[in-house]
């Protein structure tokens, strides 16, 4: 029974990560790993699993922007059941889905806000994607002359 919860698990995080990638245009490059992926179950199989993604993001991309996460939330579910259903059959190939899945995440934490900051002469520029943490805190002083 733990090995389904984890297998289940698994196919939820390949799911939402599938989703978020679909509307992307680094697609074509995931799609292909997810090809890969589904090889697993022999030339046949992958193609019709392929098909249903395929299927999935046209419906997803077809989808007006204000009705978009509610079929955003319907494909993560129904995707989840179909990589829990061949991970089922497959489940050497949860770890390769684990994989894909972080390969998604850490590609979308890397491509986060750029800032460039040019003649910021007396003042200070502070720029955060998360949390800032300082042991001593932060002080901040008008410049010499400043009002």
């Amino acid at each position: 029974m733990g090995d389904a919860l984890d297998i289940m698990q698994v196919a939820s995080v390949g799911a939402a990560a599938l989703v978020t990638e679909m509307v992307k245009n680094t697609w074509e490059s995931v799609r292909d790993s997810v090809a890969r992926f589904f090889q697993r179950g022999g030339e046949e199989s992958a193609e019709q699993e392929l098909q249903l993604i395929d299927t999935a993001r046209q419906r997803l991309v077809g989808t007006a922007e204000g009705e978009r996460a509610s079929v955003e939330e319907q494909l993560r579910g129904q995707l989840m059941i179909q990589l829990g259903a061949f991970l089922q059959k497959h489940p050497d190939a949860a770890q390769e889905l684990q994989n894909l899945a972080d390969q998604v995440q850490e590609a979308d934490e890397g491509s986060g806000a750029r800032t460039s900051v040019h003649g910021n002469t007396n003042s200070q520029v502070v720029i955060a994607g998360g949390a800032i943490n300082a042991s001593g805190g932060f002080h901040y002083r008008t410049p010499e002359g400043g009002r």
